[in-house]
C-alpha cells in the first residue's frame, strides 16, 4: 500500500493563518508515523490522535513506513489543527477516500480519538486564508467562531469518517444583531468633570487618568465608557474579531458592533498585557483594539510591565520578537486608568484623613512612571460624590445624549480632515489649531510654566483640537467654551 497526497493546511503566526503543505507519503521501510518540518510538541502529538480516529472511523492505519512532511520546512508550525489535514492525506495517499475530496480546499481541525472534528481557535484567520488562496474552508461545525465572507464556502466536517461520503454541508456563520453596551452613564450622579473629560476622550480617542479616593466612582465611570463610543464599522469588527479569534475569545458581540473594553488584573503578567509566550499570542492591549482598555489601580501594576504598553500607545502595534522572527499584533486602543492618590487612598480626600507620609506619597505615585504619564492626554480628579447626588442615581446625563455629542464631533473632525486634504503628524495637527497670535503666545506661557515636554505640547494641542471639533469651532482658543 504505497502512495503520496499533499492537502493545503495552514498555521497560525501573530493573527495571519500562513499556508502550509501537508505533504503525506506512505512507502517501504520499518514500520513508523514520522512528522517533519518543524512541528511543535501539539503537531507531534497528532501521530496518536490520528491513529486512533481513523480506527474510530473504521479506516485502517498502513503498517508501512508513514512520513508527514509540513512545507515550507523553515516556518516554526504549531497547534493541533493539523490533526485533519493530516488524517485526509493519509486516507487519500491509501485510497481508502476519494482524492478529490480534498482538491481545493484549505482544511483545518482536531481529531478527537473517537474520531469527532473540534474547531481550533483562529478558525476566522484560516477562513480569510482560505480566501486568499481561492479554496474553500473545511473545518469543525463551529458556526459561533466564524463570519460571512464574500466569496468564500464554508463547509462544516463533524467526524473523519464524513470523508467516507464526501457529504460536508455548508457553514452558516453566525451573524449577531448590532447592540450596545448595558452599563449607562445615567446611573453616575453628579461627577460632571469626569464625564466630560470622558466625553472628549471617547471623541478624539485620548487616553485618561482618574485619580480618586476608593469609592468616588472611578471603575463606574469607566466601564460606561463604551457606551459613549460609536459602533464599529464592518472593517474593524473584523479586524478586532481577528484577533479575538486566534486568543479563543468570544467575538459575537464584536461582530454586532460593541467595542471591546478589556480590564485585566494588575497582577498581570508583561506577556498576557503586551503580547508574548511560545507560540506568541495576542495580549490585553490587541484584544482592546479598536475599544477600551481599562487598567484600574494603576500603580498596583508591575512597573516592568506598565512601561511595556508605551510603544503600542505610540505605534499602534505591538511586536514580539523571537528567535525565529517577529510577530505583530494590532493594539490601537483607548487607555484609561483610576488609581489611588496614596497607599491608603485617601491623600487630598476631604471627607477622610490620611495615614501616608509625603514619602510615601511620592513613591507610590511614581509607581506610574514619568514617561507613561506623559502618554496620557488627560489627567482627571475624582473627588467623593455628595450623598445627594449618590442618591439621585439614575438621573444624570445619559449615555445617548453624550454619544450624540461624540458623533457629531468625530464627523466634524473628519470633515475638517477631509477637507484640508488628509494627512496626519505634529504639522498637521498644529496647522489644523490654527492658533490666533494671542492664544500662541498664551499657550507657550504655559507651556513653559508647566515644563511641558514636546509631546505634552501636542497632545495638549490634540485635546484642545478635539474640544473645538465638540463645539464645530475652526480653532480652539482661551474663548472656547469647555
Amino acid at each position: 500500500m504505497f502512495g503520496r497526497f499533499a492537502v493545503q493546511g495552514a498555521t497560525l503566526r501573530g493573527v495571519e493563518a500562513v499556508p502550509v503543505d501537508v505533504e503525506v507519503v506512505v512507502g517501504s521501510g520499518m514500520p513508523a508515523f514520522c512528522i517533519v518540518g518543524m512541528p511543535d510538541a501539539a503537531v507531534q502529538e497528532a501521530r496518536e490522535r490520528v491513529r486512533a480516529a481513523l480506527r474510530a472511523g473504521g479506516f485502517s492505519m498502513p503498517n508501512e513506513r508513514v512520513v508527514v512532511n509540513l512545507a515550507p520546512g523553515a516556518l516554526r508550525k504549531t497547534g493541533s489543527g493539523f490533526d485533519l489535514p493530516i488524517a485526509v492525506g493519509l486516507l487519500a495517499a491509501t485510497g481508502q477516500v476519494d482524492p478529490r475530496l480534498a482538491e481545493g480546499a484549505l482544511i483545518v481541525g482536531e481529531l478527537s480519538l473517537e474520531g469527532a472534528v473540534r474547531p481550533v481557535d483562529g478558525l476566522l484567520a484560516y477562513a480569510l486564508c482560505a480566501r486568499d488562496l481561492g479554496c474553500a474552508l473545511v473545518c469543525a461545525d463551529a458556526p459561533e467562531r466564524l463570519v460571512a465572507i464574500d466569496g468564500l464556502e464554508q463547509r462544516a466536517v463533524r467526524t473523519i469518517a464524513d470523508f467516507r461520503t464526501g457529504e460536508f454541508p455548508a457553514l452558516a456563520p453566525r451573524r449577531p444583531s448590532r447592540t450596545l453596551p448595558a452599563p449607562d452613564f445615567r446611573d453616575v450622579a453628579g461627577q460632571d468633570m469626569a464625564k466630560r473629560a470622558l466625553q472628549v476622550a471617547a471623541a478624539g480617542r485620548h487616553g485618561v487618568l482618574m485619580m480618586g479616593p476608593p469609592g468616588s466612582g472611578k471603575t463606574m465611570l469607566a466601564s460606561r465608557l463604551p457606551s459613549i463610543l460609536p459602533p464599529l464599522e464592518e472593517d474593524e469588527a473584523l479586524e478586532a474579531a481577528l484577533i479575538h479569534s486566534v486568543a479563543g475569545e468570544e467575538m459575537g458581540a464584536l461582530l454586532g458592533g460593541v467595542r471591546p473594553f478589556r480590564s485585566p488584573h494588575h497582577s498581570a503578567t508583561t506577556a498576557g498585557l503586551v503580547g508574548g509566550g511560545t507560540p506568541p499570542r495576542p495580549g490585553e492591549v490587541s484584544l482592546a483594539h479598536q475599544g477600551v482598555l481599562f487598567l484600574d489601580e494603576l500603580p498596583e501594576f508591575r512597573p516592568s510591565v506598565l512601561q511595556g504598553i508605551r510603544q503600542p500607545m505610540e505605534s499602534g502595534r505591538v511586536t514580539v520578537t523571537r528567535a525565529d522572527g517577529n510577530v505583530s499584533f494590532p493594539a490601537r486602543f483607548m487607555l484609561v486608568a483610576a488609581a489611588n492618590p496614596c497607599p491608603c487612598g485617601y491623600f487630598g480626600d476631604d471627607e477622610h484623613a490620611c495615614t501616608c507620609t509625603p514619602a510615601q506619597v511620592s513613591a507610590y505615585q511614581n509607581r506610574i512612571g514619568g514617561p507613561l504619564m506623559d502618554r496620557i492626554d488627560l489627567h482627571v480628579d475624582v473627588r467623593r460624590s455628595a450623598p445627594r447626588d449618590v442618591l439621585g442615581t439614575g438621573g444624570g446625563t445619559s449615555s445617548e445624549d453624550m454619544r450624540a455629542a461624540v458623533r457629531g464631533a468625530r464627523e466634524y473632525a473628519s470633515w475638517r480632515r477631509a477637507r484640508a486634504g488628509g494627512g496626519e503628524g505634529p504639522e498637521t495637527l498644529v496647522r489644523s489649531c490654527a492658533l490666533a497670535p494671542a492664544d500662541e503666545a498664551f499657550f507657550e506661557d504655559a507651556a513653559r510654566a508647566a515644563r511641558m515636554s514636546g509631546r505634552a505640547i501636542m497632545r495638549t494641542l490634540a485635546v484642545a483640537r478635539t474640544i473645538a471639533d465638540m463645539e464645530e469651532a475652526a480653532s480652539p482658543g482661551k474663548s472656547s467654551k469647555r
